[in-house]
């Protein structure tokens, strides 16, 4: 009967050598660890996947507050449905999702669309019509 031991060291190098590969490729993660703005699109697609899962799972986009919203993401709501949406690190102490400069998103519904708005670098919410405006703006809109 052979020994199962000299698997698991080969699994191991495996293991480590795909997730290595996955960090240096194009899944993008060293980049968006690195430029604030690649991590704001980053997370802001998985946010609109998971209210789009939430609406699918529960018939509704959730309502209220970004507290609000964050809490029945994580399964505070009447279904019990948790969306893996969000990692505690992109959370304030108040439990409000965060872009990557620490101010709390700004969350819009309109029948199917969503919109997720970050103050930008300056942290400062400003009107797109004024030139040093640095908001960004990620939705579920098809840009023409």
């Amino acid at each position: 009967m052979k020994s199962d031991k000299p698997l698991i060291p080969i699994g191991i190098a495996l293991l480590v050598t795909g997730l290595a590969a996955a960090l240096v490729s194009g899944c993008g993660y060293v980049n968006a660890k690195t430029d604030p703005n690649a991590q704001f699109n980053k997370n802001a697609e998985q946010l609109i996947l998971g209210l789009q899962q939430y609406k699918e799972f529960t018939g509704a986009y959730p309502v209220g507050s970004n507290m609000s919203i964050t809490k029945a993401l994580m399964g505070k709501n009447e279904k019990k449905v948790l969306i893996l949406a969000i990692r505690q690190s992109d959370l304030n102490d108040k439990g409000e999702i965060v872009d990557p400069w620490g101010t709390p998103y700004r969350l819009y519904f309109s029948g199917d669309e969503v919109l997720i708005r970050s103050a930008g670098p300056n942290q400062v919410w400003e009107d797109d019509d004024k030139p040093e405006s640095d908001d960004l703006y990620r939705s579920t809109l098809t840009k023409a």
